[in-house]
């Protein structure tokens, strides 16, 4: 006996808009030479707005093989975009979708009759702010992933590849499921104008291919947690022991974004699961050649705890609660990016949900950091990092 034929008439999806947290990276090429230019990937986050069918305008078909699809767009209003903090700019940068262009698409079966896996699909078109500039590109591009549910929420602390590479690139990604990338690259953004026009033949950055191709991810935490930090780390360069003073405003997408998932959200049992998904704290060292910016990795996920780990909810967790994390670090520097070449940990304990005056520490072994090719080029021997001030919610603030 065979199975009934699926449609997503069967998923009884409400008649209104997705806005979840979503987890992102580009990596950018900065200059107008594609080949030549620092070549720097960047962390972000925020929350989108994702209508669909069933909403108004928005259909569902079945085609005459069997497929059946229906209708997003990805629309643009002031508090929606993603964002993150950029080292060669030191500045925040901000992706939102452009509102004179369309940003449609659809989810399509992959086997006729059988809803998931689904083909995800968006035509990109996006502008990139920071504080000083206003880009747009000129091409569309091609947003593609498979996901296996609507929403497609990703499993908490899992990573955007199959794999863990290491480096800006360029490399072959490899996506895991519930991950989109950007197909349609590179992309060369150029100065805009006031109706979102690219002005001029002469780039200001692109979005490379590789290694964070646009991608995105959605998840699904309990509370988001945006949080200046500022402190110091202990790096031993040859031989000699050097502290540098780091810090981070949140308010710049810098310092960092903690996510907590609570038993709900996820499926290892009670507890409540952390993860750190963004860090940029910036400082001097003249030891490494100037500017140094601690980041958190992009394809390694910085995932801990939070509480004791018997919890059957986020509140239950009595405070001061013990936060600790497996903190993936990369270290970039003016001639270099360096790797911690084993995950850190850190720990402290939150002091509430305001987060204002917790201390974060490394205990443990020192990691060694490394370049792409695996040589290890100074050690990370200590860390300590305040938490200052703080905007927590449940959904990312994107312009405060």
């Amino acid at each position: 006996m065979s199975n009934p034929r699926e449609t997503y008439e069967s998923l009884n999806l409400e008649p209104k808009p997705i806005r979840p947290h979503i987890l992102a990276a580009a990596t950018v090429v900065f200059g107008d030479d594609y080949y030549s230019g620092r070549r720097e990937t960047i962390n972000l986050s925020g929350f989108v707005q994702l209508n669909k069918w069933p909403m108004p305008g928005f259909e569902h078909r079945v085609d005459s093989k069997g497929y059946a699809e229906f209708d997003t767009e990805l629309i643009s209003a002031p508090e929606v975009g993603i964002k993150g903090f950029s080292y060669e700019l030191d500045d925040r940068i901000q992706v939102l979708s452009n509102p004179f262009l369309p940003n449609t698409g659809h989810v399509r079966q992959i086997v006729p009759g059988k809803n998931f896996p689904a083909e995800f699909y968006i035509r990109r078109f996006g502008i990139l702010e920071t504080s000083t500039l206003r880009l747009a590109h000129r091409n569309v591009i091609d947003i593609h992933g498979v996901v296996d549910s609507v929403p497609p929420f990703k499993k908490p602390l899992t990573g955007p590849y199959l794999g863990k590479p290491r480096g800006d690139g360029p490399f072959d990604v490899v996506q895991a499921p519930n991950v989109v990338r950007g197909t349609t690259l590179p992309e060369a953004w150029y100065p805009a104008d006031d109706e979102n026009q690219p002005v001029g033949l002469t780039p200001t950055v692109f979005f490379a291919a590789s290694a964070g191709p646009c991608m995105s991810m959605l998840v699904d935490p309990s509370m988001i947690m945006q949080v200046s930090l500022e402190g110091r780390i202990e790096v031993e360069v040859n031989g000699k022991t050097v502290s540098i003073d780091l810090a981070g405003d949140h308010k710049k997408a810098a310092g960092t974004e903690m996510l907590l998932f609570g038993p709900e959200k996820h499926t290892e049992g009670n507890g409540v699961l952390a993860q750190m998904a963004r860090l940029a704290v910036v400082g001097h060292s003249p030891e490494l050649g100037g500017r140094v910016m601690l980041r958190a990795s992009w394809p390694r996920v910085s995932g801990g705890t939070l509480g004791q780990g018997t919890e059957d909810s986020l509140s239950r967790v009595k405070f001061p609660g013990d936060l600790h994390l497996d903190a993936e670090f990369e270290l970039v520097t003016p001639s270099a990016t360096l790797y911690a070449a084993n995950p850190v940990h850190v720990s402290g304990k939150l002091k509430d949900m305001e987060a204002t005056g917790t201390e974060l520490s490394m205990s443990g072994a020192d990691a060694p950091m490394v370049n792409t090719s695996d040589e290890v080029k100074a050690r990370l021997t200590g860390v300590q990092l305040v938490m200052r001030d703080a905007f927590v919610g449940e959904t990312a603030a994107v312009n405060i």
